[in-house]
């Protein structure tokens, strides 16, 4: 009798537990993590950054339930490829990237974790696999740029600034090149990996920007040399007001965070990343900056160049 008994409380007791703790699993489920690689001091990338935290919480998910890791490492493939690794051993449950070098590292290294990105010019185009991957694409028209850059200075030598360890600024500058014979100019490459290589910088009359890191990192002594020898300068990528930079043609930043912020979250509520594609770009931001151009000598007509997001003051 006794025993019986015992088992009967065991049983009551294992079952009291079970449900005891069973709830608590789901008052409070297991959090979610989310690993995010961003390479430093690149002004678009943190706007990206800024729109992808802001917009995340929005769509959904409770901030007691995700945690999010932020790596920076410098854009050289051994740092970011330990930062992949890191997230691996850590089993997050997602990885974001901005920017092609961080989102190559990040699908060529590992299969199992998903990967989000936004800020890839051309994701199919510079080798992303995206049998794990989905995101959303930068891509805007190089010759609308050209177009525009041209209307304000009829430039006849075009210096680009691309990185040849980077596929994104490697495939701009080719098609820099492609477009060259139909407007008219000469493009002229410079393969800017460190602020030494800027010494280069010679004979034209009009610079190039395009989404290189090493780029971006030189672009104070790019805008010295392109104040100095008096000559406009276009860029592919938001940099931040006042920077010296006379015409940007951009994807518009707070639209590439919003957007990864949704896949994330239809990731997290259990959709699976196959069911997620690339998506385009809605917003471009054109701008210009009138103060540079008056330095230059040059006129804007704000009318037919800027649209969008519109002028720097």
């Amino acid at each position: 009798m006794r025993a019986r008994r015992l088992t009967t409380l065991i049983i009551l007791l294992s079952t009291v537990l079970f449900i005891a703790v069973h709830t608590v699993a789901i008052e409070h489920p297991e959090k979610k993590t989310i690993g995010v690689i961003m390479i430093p001091r690149i002004y678009y990338f943190e706007e990206i950054h800024n729109s992808f935290i802001g917009s995340l919480f929005s769509e959904g998910l409770k901030r007691d339930d995700v945690e999010i890791i932020i790596q920076k490492p410098l854009p050289d493939r051994i740092s970011l490829l330990n930062t992949v690794r890191k997230f691996v051993a850590l089993d997050v449950d997602v990885i974001v990237s901005y920017g092609t070098p961080a989102t190559l590292a990040a699908v060529s290294e590992q299969s199992d974790i998903p990967v989000i990105f936004a800020g890839v010019f051309d994701p199919y185009r510079a080798g992303i696999s995206l049998k794990n991957a989905a995101g959303v694409s930068s891509k805007v028209s190089i010759l609308d740029l050209l177009q525009r850059l041209k209307k304000i200075s009829d430039f006849s030598r075009l210096g680009v600034l691309y990185t040849s360890t980077e596929e994104d600024s490697l495939l701009q500058a080719d098609e820099v090149k492609r477009l060259q014979e139909r407007l008219g100019f000469k493009s002229v490459p410079f393969n800017i990996r460190r602020t030494t290589d800027t010494k280069k910088i010679r004979d034209v009359d009009a610079l190039l920007i395009t989404s290189s890191c090493p780029v971006i990192y030189c672009l104070n002594h790019i805008i010295d040399i392109a104040r100095r020898e008096k000559i406009p300068l276009a860029s592919l990528i938001n940099t931040e007001k006042g920077s010296g930079v006379l015409l940007t043609v951009s994807a518009n930043p707070e639209e590439q965070g919003r957007e990864a912020a949704i896949l994330v979250t239809r990731l997290l509520k259990g959709e699976s990343i196959s069911s997620l594609s690339v998506i385009s770009p809605n917003r471009i931001d054109v701008i210009t900056n009138p103060k540079e151009a008056a330095n230059l000598g040059l006129k804007i007509n704000t009318r037919s160049i800027t649209n969008r997001k519109g002028v720097v003051k």
